[in-house]
């Protein structure tokens, strides 16, 4: 009986549902589409490439481990987590050795891969020009950027396997064979010299050989150039260790079975072989490509956060929307209660149209977001944020996920807003439904309490000081506190009408009447009103979070830099003979070459970066606040081994000069080092630095990001130009001015924020639809209140006016509630991350975002409002509700 009479009220007022089906469906959309970006962290396949002929593949352990026994109650509790290290770990040498005793082992190949790529002419070249031409006479050269590029010794080209289609493979030093792809690219013959920057100094290599993989295809997420074996160990830099091993199981040996015994032989070994990982199947992907296993964690996390987000969100506008609606059909409902309908009809009544409409939304809304979902991981790739070779994993778990929610936060929506309608008593009902009641004391309660979480949450904010830690906080808080606002909106409205009475009133008829229904409708105008505030406290937020930091970072890099002159690099980075040269050009007094990596202090992740300590002092200033930064600069120059540490990292870790610093380095080797000194710049330059040849020398690629340039005031001048002399050889070098090198740490910032932006603009974009969707409801349904107002003497010119009034008062009230709350998060956020009250708010950002939601509100506002006045007035005065 119930869903019978449910069909009929949704197919009697389909506009009143429409704004709910439509919340719904875009719910559902952005459900599935953060959905299928967490199922693609949880279960997208990387496939090998180069390692696709080799059926196992060993490799070191990329994680560090630690072992926690907790004691409670007499019980001993054993705990083992894992995290993942930032570069490649290698193994060592000896290991082949071990895996070629294994009986069942028909081939172990070793496998060196380190950075290489190729710099081709900026200009066009022709196959057609000299056999013997060399890539540097084409004039300016830039890197080959068509996709990762790696180097390896040709010993190794079976594990693809790799065939030469012409020439003759390295031996010699300066031997080199190039892939096909690069090869077509470049337009590559045999013969011609190509320049490599690698590990070492940019160096010109013969082309002897074209090559590409048996199948006939080619390598789609690398270039691989290979080398003699001599030159690829020089390469590499990794004396006594190798990358992996390629394993090829004897005929008739399973891989499952051969690697069980390689596991137990190489468990066995007393070397730093026992911890090698043994590989097969779709598992030696991740092998291959580190950044893909590390995106899988960043996918996950970010697909959970937004899809969270979104939910939260539309369950928010859905119970506002659902509430208009009920109070739209107040009238209707109270006459049910007044003929005998219970409690329980009601509510069951509500519920059923609640979870009609949300099952139609949901199996729309869930389809859509699949190419939704495709078009934002095609984003997420072409940023960089989500590597290629991560396989996009589709499957129906997203979509039913995406239903369910769906269905349920209708159910819930149907029933918060039905509270009060199914438990009155019927004469109440009739009565209220004549005249708009007062907030419940209970919605009020719930208001204010909500909004004690809410400014508890931004107190916890301002003591956060890392990025991972606040952001979820400072994202909740804005919901939370906007989640109050909408408890409190009538109360706030009507408060906001008494003020707002004088201005208005200028307005003439308009204006009175506007100020009238801002006191006599303000649970409506409320509900027009939320969905903005969370708009533009969202939209600010999400705007000025990462600038905070950015400026921050920028502030006290510029700040710290005493160079004169920044070596920088468009390709890997500045080699170490370029520095050198630097260094020992007449009247330069130092050059400071500085590399970036992470570490680990247990299983806590630091920003870290290395530092050559010679002349340190005259180059950088990280404004140490303890121990003595000349002190890191001796004890590195010798033996001895230091290190510097950034304030937050002193207090998380209780750390101060001489304390003893362990931590994992880049490729999981330990190291030990004493404190020198602690300074405050760490948003500026990482939270540890190091010594640049022990952090460079556990990294993929050691080359400097940049070398700072101190001048000899004292001595002979240095001009640009001399500068630019002494490292003209380099290609891709650049001497720019210290002002550049503001942004070391802050650019880093801003690229890792983009893919922020892009995901939490799909919530921003649902939150706009939905207060189109709020706003033109609220204007459609007055249809009857424009007839009587238009009976009773007043003009379509004057109710349009009342209309736009109407829509600058909620515009106004909405955009100083959304600005507040973004206010009180962005300066929480502020003091926790940068020690200051000084969020950084772009005039013309803020100015865009109160400018759109202007725009929004009056579209959705005067375009239903138009509408509404199209029929004549006793025709809508006089028809059914």
């Amino acid at each position: 009986m119930m869903l019978r009479y449910a069909l009929t009220s949704i197919r009697h007022r389909k506009g009143g549902f429409l704004g709910a089906f439509i919340a719904l469906m875009c719910a559902a959309a952005l459900i599935t589409a953060c959905g299928t970006l967490l199922e693609t962290g949880l279960r997208g396949r990387i496939a090998p490439e180069r390692y696709a002929a080799a059926p196992l593949i060993v490799s070191a352990d990329q994680n560090v481990h630690q072992t926690t026994v907790e004691k409670k109650k007499g019980r001993t509790k054993v705990k083992h987590k894992a995290k993942p290290v930032a570069e490649r770990a290698w193994l060592p040498e000896s290991t082949l050795q071990t895996v070629r005793a294994v009986p069942g082992v028909k081939w172990a190949t070793p496998e060196l891969t380190f950075p290489a790529r190729a710099l081709v002419p900026t200009g066009p070249s022709s196959a057609a020009d000299a056999p013997s031409r060399t890539a540097g006479s084409q004039g300016e050269l830039r890197p080959d950027t068509a996709s990762a590029s790696y180097g390896h010794s040709w010993d190794s080209a079976a594990l693809t396997p790799f065939e030469l289609t012409q020439g003759h493979a390295p031996s010699a030093t300066h031997d080199l064979v190039v892939d096909q792809g690069l090869a077509t690219r470049a337009h590559l013959a045999l013969g011609d010299r190509l320049m490599v920057q690698s590990t070492q100094s940019p160096r010109a290599y013969t082309v002897t050989g074209i090559a590409a993989p048996a199948d006939g295809g080619r390598l789609r997420q690398q270039t691989s150039l290979f080398f003699s074996t001599a030159e690829a160990t020089r390469l590499a830099d990794r004396p006594g260790q190798i990358t992996v091993i390629g394993v090829t199981p004897e005929t008739g040996i399973a891989p499952a079975q051969l690697a069980e015994a390689l596991h137990k032989a190489l468990s066995g070994s007393s070397t730093q072989a026992s911890t090698a990982q043994v590989s097969t199947g779709d598992a030696r992907g991740p092998v291959e490509f580190l950044d893909a296993a590390g995106a899988r964690v960043k996918l996950v996390s970010l697909g959970g956060a937004i899809g969270g987000t979104a939910l939260f969100v539309a369950l928010f506008v859905v119970v506002g929307t659902f509430a208009l609606s009920i109070q739209q059909r107040h009238r209707e409902l109270a006459l049910l209660r007044a003929i005998a309908a219970t409690p329980q009809q009601m509510r069951r009544l509500i519920g059923r149209e609640a979870l009609l409409v949300g099952v139609v939304a949901g199996v729309l809304g869930s389809l859509a977001g699949l190419p939704l979902g495709a078009w934002l991981h095609d984003r997420f790739v072409a940023m960089g944020a989500v590597p290629a070779t991560l396989e996009r994993a589709v499957s129906v778990f997203p979509m039913a996920a995406a239903v369910t929610a769906t269905l349920l936060a209708a159910w819930a929506a149907a029933r918060i807003s039905a509270h009060r309608i199914s438990r009155i008593r019927p004469a109440e009902a009739m009565a209220e439904a004549s005249v708009e009641r007062r907030p419940a004391r209970g919605r009020i309660v719930a208001g204010l309490a909500t909004l004690v979480a809410g400014a508890v949450l931004v107190a916890v904010l301002s003591v956060l000081r890392t990025e991972s830690a606040s952001t979820p906080v400072t994202f909740l808080s804005v919901v939370v506190l906007s989640v109050a606002v909408s408890l409190l909106g009538p109360v706030v409205v009507r408060a906001a009408a008494a003020l707002l009475s004088g201005p208005l009133a200028a307005g003439g008829p308009g204006g009175r009447l506007a100020t009238a229904n801002l006191r006599g409708n303000a649970a409506r105008m409320a509900a027009a009103a939320t969905p903005l505030a969370l708009l533009i406290g969202m939209t600010c937020t999400v705007l000025f979070v990462q600038p905070t930091l950015a400026d921050t970072a920028r502030a006290q890099t510029r700040d710290g830099i005493r160079a004169d002159w920044v070596l920088t690099a468009q390709g890997p980075g500045v080699p170490g003979e370029a520095a050198r040269r630097v260094r020992t050009t007449p009247g330069v007094a130092a050059a400071t070459e500085i590399v970036h990596s992470t570490v680990r202090v247990g299983l806590d992740k630091y920003a870290a970066q290395g530092v050559t300590p010679g002349g340190m002092s005259r180059t950088w200033n990280p404004d140490v606040t303890s121990g003595s930064i000349d002190r890191f600069s001796a004890d590195n120059a010798t033996e001895a081994r230091s290190a510097a540490v950034s304030q937050l990292a002193a207090d998380q870790l209780g750390l101060h000069p001489g304390s003893r610093l362990s931590l994992t380095l880049g490729d999981g080797t330990p190291a030990t080092l004493t404190v020198a000194a602690v300074y405050a710049r760490g948003l500026g330059f990482g939270d540890i630095t190091l010594p640049h040849d022990l952090l460079a020398r556990h990294m993929d690629n050691p080359l400097a990001s940049a070398v700072l340039i101190s001048l000899d005031q004292s001595g002979p001048s240095v001009t640009h130009s001399e500068l630019v002399s002494s490292v003209r050889e380099f290609q891709g070098i650049s001497v720019l001015t210290r002002s550049s090198a503001s942004g070391i740490q802050a650019d880093k910032q801003q690229s890792n924020a983009e893919g922020n932006y892009l995901a939490m603009g799909l919530v921003l974009a649902f939150t706009a639809i939905a207060v189109v969707n709020t706003l033109a409801m609220s204007v459609s349904e007055r249809v009857r209140e424009f007839a009587m107002l238009r009976l009773a003497g007043a003009t379509r010119r004057q109710i349009l006016r009342m209309l736009r009034i109407e829509g600058l008062a909620v515009l106004l009230i909405a955009a100083v509630l959304g600005s507040g709350i973004s206010l009180a998060v962005l300066v929480a956020f502020s003091i926790g991350m940068t020690g200051a009250a000084a969020p950084s708010v772009v005039p013309i950002g803020y100015a865009t975002v109160v400018g759109v939601a202007a725009l929004l509100a009056l579209v959705a506002t005067a375009l239903p409002g138009r509408l509404a006045l199209k029929p004549r007035p006793v025709e809508a005065a006089t028809a059914r509700q």
